[in-house]
């Protein structure tokens, strides 16, 4: 039977909860996108290739010295990974009560009010979920990381260079070409690295301006004999029919940001185009957490999802156990290159 709260409240049972818990969380798409691994340390490079066209071999005569190929150019990017942590604290009144509870030795009375503990606790490690994936879809929707909040400002731009603004805008429902805008997109991509984009990402508003596009409302009327509304089913078989199965992922998850504000994972009027498979790889640094208190008495340590550190320690004055989660990490995006950011209202972000 434990016998204070410092026995409860460990890092352990929190990260086992965690455990239980994390099936049942919703899915993130940067999470299908993008591998996970760790690494030591807190730096991380990547190659970001172009894959160009594929070209013929030049002939030869028989006696003649074979010509020297240039390789192909690449760029190695490199940074020094961010590093983000927040910490909880039990209040007063709730650790009055753990105690209170010890004494009566009600196992079902302990582990009720344990799971609103860990309920509450486990907010941080959602946090850092939720965090991951921000810098993943900022990644892929505007090729930059771009986060200052706390004193600390993160800047990191992935060299996307296949950017542009649609021809006309797709809100001017009347005049815009949508599909016409993705398959010139596509092509891009495709003429330059041999690469061709089979994947589109947008949100709801951008995506509901495809149903409102006349042309687009036009030709599935005339497919479908005019019968019904254009609906969700019917744009996706429409586009994929166009544009030789392209498929679009709309996306309208949001998070709360370090003010509290609510705000969309994939921005209003961005769309964009990526190819099939993994993008690359998300990577976890070591925390100071897991790498020079794990082995000590000092804190008690545990690393979830690979590569985050929950971290419990007790404080004296006054008496109370600090709950702290950490992670060191950002995606690499060797792909770079083989993606398309379309600002479709000529935003100019």
């Amino acid at each position: 039977m434990p016998k204070s709260i410092f026995d409860l409240v460990t890092s352990t049972e929190l990260a086992a909860y965690w455990t239980t818990l994390a099936p049942g969380e919703p899915p993130y798409l940067g999470e299908e996108l993008w591998d996970t691994q760790q690494k030591l340390g807190l730096n991380i490079s990547w190659i970001k290739g172009a894959s160009g066209l594929p070209a013929v071999l030049k002939p030869s005569a028989f006696d003649a010295a074979a010509i020297p190929r240039p390789r192909i150019g690449f760029d190695k990017l490199s940074a020094s990974m961010p590093y983000f942590k927040e910490s909880m604290y039990i209040d007063e009144e709730l650790r009055q009560e753990l105690n209170l509870i010890l004494q009566t030795g009600n196992q079902n009375y302990i582990d009720s009010v344990m799971n609103r503990v860990f309920n509450d606790e486990v907010r941080l490690i959602r946090s850092a979920r939720i965090t991951r994936e921000r810098m993943r879809m900022m990644v892929l929707t505007t090729g930059v990381i771009s986060i200052s909040a706390n004193g600390q400002n993160y800047a990191y731009d992935y060299g996307v260079t296949h950017k542009g603004d649609a021809a006309t805008k797709w809100s001017s429902t009347s005049t815009a070409d949508p599909v016409s805008d993705i398959r010139k997109a596509i092509e891009t991509v495709y003429t330059e690295t041999g690469i061709k984009p089979k994947r589109g990402l947008c949100n709801g508003v951008t995506w509901q301006r495809l149903r409102n596009n006349e042309k687009i409302k036009k030709a599935i009327y005339v497919l479908t004999n005019g019968v019904g509304e254009v609906s969700d089913a019917k744009l996706r078989s429409y586009i994929a029919d166009e544009l030789d199965g392209f498929q679009i992922a709309v996306y309208d998850n949001r998070y709360a940001d370090e003010t509290g504000t609510p705000t969309k994972f994939v921005p209003d009027d961005v769309f964009t185009i990526f190819p099939e498979g993994k993008l690359g790889t998300f990577w976890f640094g070591t925390t100071p957490e897991q790498s020079d208190l794990m082995a000590s008495n000092v804190a008690n340590v545990s690393v979830v999802d690979v590569g985050v550190a929950v971290t419990t320690s007790q404080k004296v004055d006054p008496v109370n156990v600090e709950t702290k989660v950490s992670m060191i990490g950002m995606p690499d995006f060797p792909t770079a290159d083989n993606i398309y950011i379309m600002d479709t209202e000529h935003l100019k972000r």
